[in-house]
């Protein structure tokens, strides 16, 4: 009996052990967090204060805390705006030297190039005895001056008859009378205007041809700083589509002057650029549409067989009113083969004669009028943005021979 007793009384102490351990082990355990409170809408809040922007990460979108009215009175609500992209740069238009008077104001730097023809002329029809072998020195002069074969011939004959008739010779009257006959060889009767104000309609429409490397592109965008210093309004097409180069360089110029450009794809074609050019130019009703075509092609199509395409494909929307054909003044007489090539094509009405500063090959104005029946309507003398110039006959005759 007392046995039993005892296993009870174990059994009692062991279970009771064993209920305490449980409870404890319950007590230990966390409780579970509060419940969140709802927003008093009615508070105002501590940061950011009202009207403030709340910090936020760049890209991300922008939160302004602005106040609404409620009938509890005003609260708080974000507002969030759309991020800020990238800042564009827009470049700062340019302001072109006005063109009256631009041959003018560069006179001395084309002297300073030029006037070894007219020097050098001067030097031998003031020699005491004007042989025969002076008068071949002086067609030597005129001939490396690119003056070309028959104007010189003109030129030294009139220039033998009026120094027999004068006789004694000052160096003022030299100069007077080597003046008027150089003027007379240039032409000053000739309409040098570069016509792009056709009556009646807009815009005009200008075609400028070339060969690469003669300054054609940079020559376009010049033009067009020309023609917005005197008040037009201009848009570019830019038809070189063989130089990827090409249409950057152009619309580079003309964001430089406010000056739209139609361009397309590379290597796309050319007569669709132009099209697009004047079609854009006459629905934005801008003075003049200037062209910019290829000087030389990627396709097995021949150059003068695309620039006439171009023409007549311009031509469906107006006629053009000026084909430029710009010429490197350094290359003398390969510039006249070229330009008759050109000629054939697409009825020059006009001569641009580059780099005519870096040069003493002046004659190259008189040989390239004389052999395509056409003037020089624009010279450049200069790599500046500024430094192409109105053809003067009297400013450029004055800067071959000097002061």
């Amino acid at each position: 009996m007392e046995t039993v007793i005892l296993a009870v009384v174990i059994a009692v102490v062991v279970l009771g052990a064993l209920g305490g351990l449980i409870v404890g082990s319950r007590r230990r355990k966390p409780l579970p967090p509060p419940p969140p409170k709802a927003p008093d809408i009615t508070a105002p809040p501590a940061e950011p204060h009202v009207g403030e922007e709340a910090e936020t990460p760049r890209d991300e979108p922008r939160r302004t805390i602005e106040e609404v009215d409620l009938p509890g009175g005003p609260a708080p609500v974000v507002v969030e705006e759309p991020p800020a992209g990238p800042a564009v740069e827009v470049p700062e238009l340019e302001i072109p030297e006005p063109t009256a008077g631009r041959l003018v104001r560069l006179r001395t730097r084309l002297s300073r190039s030029q006037n070894a023809l007219g020097k050098g002329l001067l030097t031998l029809l003031s020699r005491e005895h004007l042989d025969e072998d002076t008068w071949e020195e002086i067609e030597d002069t005129l001939l490396t001056a690119d003056v070309g074969v028959q104007p010189t011939q003109e030129l030294v004959e009139r220039l033998r008859e009026r120094v027999r008739v004068l006789g004694t010779r000052t160096p003022e009257e030299l100069r007077g009378l080597l003046r008027e006959e150089l003027l007379t060889l240039v032409g000053t009767d000739v309409d040098r205007t570069v016509k792009t104000e056709p009556e009646g309609r807009k815009p005009g429409i200008v075609m400028v041809v070339g060969v690469n490397g003669t300054g054609k592109t940079t020559t376009t965008g010049k033009l067009a700083r020309v023609l917005v210093a005197d008040g037009r309004t201009v848009v570019l097409g830019a038809a070189d589509t063989f130089r990827a180069a090409a249409a950057d360089q152009l619309q580079t110029w003309g964001e430089r002057v406010g000056a739209h450009t139609v361009r397309g794809p590379e290597a796309g074609d050319p007569a669709s650029v132009a099209f697009d050019a004047v079609k854009e130019g006459k629905e934005m009703g801008v003075d003049v549409v200037l062209i910019d075509t290829a000087g030389r092609l990627h396709t097995k199509t021949g150059l003068m067989d695309e620039l006439g395409k171009v023409k007549r494909v311009v031509e469906k929307h107006a006629p053009l009113d000026e084909v430029l054909l710009v010429l490197d003044a350094t290359t003398g007489q390969n510039g006249l083969v070229q330009a008759r090539v050109f000629a054939e094509v697409v009825d020059i009405t006009g001569i641009v004669l580059t780099k005519l500063d870096g040069t003493a090959k002046g004659g190259i104005v008189v040989a390239v009028q004389r052999d395509l029946g056409v003037p020089v309507k624009l010279i450049g003398l200069g790599e500046g943005a500024d430094d192409l110039a109105p053809f003067e006959p009297e400013a450029f005759v004055d800067a071959l021979i000097g002061d």
